[in-house]
């Protein structure tokens, strides 16, 4: 059986220092916010080349506490395209603002710029893009569009570690949100976020938010979370991020193996000079997807899709997200997510492409 993902063998390398790890932090007697935080949100903030890292309790929380910081008017519109995971439509809605759903463009799968003014009232504050599956969205029309409008660029980077556009690392186009949940190239061992920034003002409000909306003990100036990155997870953070760049060159080199083998049928990602992918996710899309997933599972390889619900047929978003999204349902209909871990070996990948090949 060629599984989806192990996570136990994807972190089998480090298992060794992790252990060290845990025994330091236990030693320590410092369990909160201590130097493994401190140490993480260093190293984090120069891979992003920016100035300042936060860590918080989970990519949902990093989106939530991103947007809380603007203080954006009730009855705020904030853009967002309508594939995307629910996590980044539920921290508009828990900030009490409305969100905005825009398609995605059908060959990225990220939001479509030239659909996004259209979407544009008096009421929109802020762009909330989803650098989804690996690959950043196409930045420079939306930069423009944002700085036409005074608009804030907010960006889920969740499935983006390590992703760029133009050289440009996601997460500092403008503030950047990040998940470390175990599946994602930089996966902790539980939940963790972070949150990227190099305005100085927005860091100090993020810390302070995350805090119960204190800087100084016991004195509270905002109204705010315990929303504080784990120092375990820091800890295994630190020593996974070591080898983050090696984890995204394998994945692209499972990818190059899917490129040059699948058959033309399958649609694939499409890749571009202007960015590096750093496949989180390798999905391809077909007609027949269902038929192709139960054939696959039955020749001994598993798969996953992201996502079989989009997020206005979600039971939860009635009454709030309204309106017909095809491209988006056309996605959510005909896409699979094909094996492409840091455990999975090239002649894996081999024997996927064969197999589908074979359908």
């Amino acid at each position: 059986m060629i599984e989806y993902e192990n996570l136990h063998k994807v972190n089998q390398k480090l298992f060794n220092v992790y252990k060290l790890s845990f025994d330091a932090f236990l030693e320590s007697g410092w369990y909160v916010l201590g130097d493994n935080v401190k140490n993480f949100e260093q190293e984090f903030a120069h891979y992003c080349n920016a100035k300042h890292c936060i860590g918080v309790a989970s990519g949902l929380d990093a989106l939530i506490l991103a947007i809380s910081a603007f203080d954006f008017p009730k009855e705020s519109e904030i853009l967002v395209p309508s594939n995307t995971y629910i996590a980044t439509i539920l921290a508009i809605i828990r900030n009490g603002f409305k969100p905005i759903l825009v398609e995605p463009d059908k060959a990225t799968y990220t939001i479509d710029p030239s659909r996004i003014e259209e979407k544009i009232t008096s009421k929109t504050k802020a762009i909330l893009v989803v650098h989804l599956y690996g690959k950043m969205c196409d930045m420079d029309p939306i930069l423009k569009l944002a700085h036409h409008y005074n608009l804030q660029i907010i960006e889920d980077a969740a499935q983006a570690h390590g992703a760029m556009y133009k050289n440009q690392k996601a997460g500092t186009f403008g503030v950047g949100c990040f998940s470390f949940y175990p599946t994602k190239n930089l996966g902790a061992l539980g939940d963790a976020g972070a949150i990227v920034t190099s305005d100085e003002h927005l860091a100090q409000t993020f810390k302070s938010l995350r805090n119960y909306g204190s800087n100084v003990k016991y004195y509270n100036d905002k109204v705010g979370y315990n929303s504080r990155l784990d120092e375990i997870q820091a800890g295994f953070l630190s020593l996974k991020l070591e080898i983050l760049d090696e984890i995204n060159t394998h994945k692209r080199a499972l990818a190059k193996i899917y490129f040059e083998n699948l058959d033309s049928r399958f649609i694939m990602p499409i890749v571009d000079e202007h960015h590096y992918d750093v496949y989180h996710i390798f999905n391809i899309r077909y007609h027949k997807r269902d038929v192709l997933r139960a054939y696959l599972l039955a020749q001994g390889v598993k798969t996953e899709i992201h996502y079989p619900v989009a997020p206005h047929h979600q039971e939860a978003m009635k009454g709030i997200l309204g309106g017909s999204y095809p491209i988006s349902e056309e996605i959510h209909r005909t896409t699979l997510s094909l094996p492409i871990s840091y455990s999975h070996t090239k002649e894996e990948v081999l024997r996927v492409c064969e197999i589908m090949n074979a359908f």
